[in-house]
């Protein structure tokens, strides 16, 4: 009976494995385009939120100002840092006259930080589209201009990048691929693309939208006190009936998140839970999959070890060689999910680690909106919301 019992979870774990990462592939990719000579070129305004990002911003307008993209405006908002980013933007805006900085408001209690920097920025911007990109995001040459011809190729409204992930340190390497596996997985893009389909998301890094339809929908003034407002407002504008559409942007923009372990924990502990929290059957199966990665699949190896080791005999043998095989499949995709982030395949070994500090994310980003008073971010503490 055992041995029938081992045998069925071993064929579950490889579903599971092959489900979870099976889910993830992206079906269109985006290639660094000029614009074609003679194609009209509507006015789009690019604008960036940017509060206490010294370490990225200089990189990220700089490679804003270098768009192929022939006509555009970049309006950046410092929103109340209190580090350099201030005296960085004036440095650039004196070189650059194309670049707008606007001293953001002081933020009403009732507001998140992020949306009521980029409705400052909506309001002086003029373009018949507006690009939104985060400050630690770095654009291709022709970023702006391969993502406009995309969208027009696929009639989308919205129309968002997936951003290659630069990954500098063990911690990064270790917990963010599979981070993005569960998001690709929680939010696949064929379904995301799919107008009949309810889910939607958006890579608050980069979308790009028309300003009418940005308009007909109330913008960022509808997700205002949202801390996961990219997810949000892509939920609104596909409610409305306007077509989004999700794409892997890897070869045109790239995205430095978080350099620590401390700045990961309170990056995704801010909005696991809040992103989730309309699909708590995701997030309990996400908290599942990794404590099976983390502690299961290592337990029970060890366990099987221990077991044939004081005589388990036949069964114990069937057991052990269930969880390898189990193992050994899971490392080969994580293995291809490392070479993806362009990180050596010995990462997979970490799985154990990071799949146990990616649970450990998820219940402290449920307790702390449950039962801790909110999530903190950026020096702003917000309820749960």
């Amino acid at each position: 009976m055992s041995i029938i019992l081992s045998s069925f979870l071993c064929l579950v774990a490889l579903f599971i494995t092959y489900w979870i990462h099976s889910r993830v592939a992206i079906e269109m990719v985006i290639s660094p385009l000029p614009m074609p000579p003679n194609t009209p070129a509507p006015l789009i305004s690019i604008i960036v939120p940017a509060r206490n990002e010294e370490r990225n911003i200089r990189r990220c307008v700089e490679a804003l100002l270098a768009q192929s993209y022939p006509n555009f405006e970049l309006i950046v908002i410092d929103d109340r840092s209190t580090d350099a980013t201030p005296q960085i933007l004036a440095d650039l805006a004196a070189c650059d006259a194309r670049l707008r900085v606007l001293l953001g408001r002081e933020k009403p209690p009732e507001w998140a930080g992020k949306p009521h920097a980029l409705v400052q920025g909506v309001e002086v911007a003029r373009g018949a589209w507006f690009c939104f990109v985060d400050a630690d995001t770095f654009a291709h040459l022709h970023l702006v201009s391969s993502a406009y011809l995309a969208a027009g190729e696929v009639q989308a409204d919205l129309f968002t990048l997936l951003t290659d992930q630069e990954l500098g340190t063990f911690w990064e390497k270790t917990i963010l691929p599979l981070v993005f596996t569960g998001l690709a997985f929680g939010f696949p893009a064929e379904k995301v693309n799919d107008p009949s389909q309810p889910e939607a998301i958006a890579n608050g890094q980069f979308f790009i939208i028309r300003r009418a339809i940005y308009e007909a929908v109330g913008g960022h003034t509808a997700v205002s006190d949202r801390i996961d407002e990219d997810k949000a407002f892509a939920e609104v504008v596909k409610g409305a009936g306007y077509p989004i559409f999700i794409a892997d942007g890897r070869e045109v923009a790239r995205t430095r998140m978080y350099t620590s372990l401390p700045e990961m924990w309170e990056g995704w502990t801010k909005n696991i839970f809040l992103g989730l929290r309309d699909r708590l059957g995701l997030l309990a199966f996400g908290a599942f999959a990794a404590l099976m990665g983390a502690m299961a699949l290592p337990g029970g190896l060890l366990a099987g070890l221990l077991w044939f080791s004081v005589g388990g005999e036949e069964a114990a043998a069937i057991l052990v060689l269930e969880i390898l095989l189990v193992w050994i499949y899971l490392l080969w995709w994580r293995v291809r999910a490392a070479r993806a982030f362009q990180i050596s395949g010995w990462y997979a070994l970490t799985l154990p680690l990071g799949a146990a500090i990616f649970a450990a994310m998820m219940f402290a980003s449920a307790y702390k909106v449950l039962f801790g008073g909110g999530v903190t971010w950026k020096g702003r503490q917000y309820q749960g919301r």
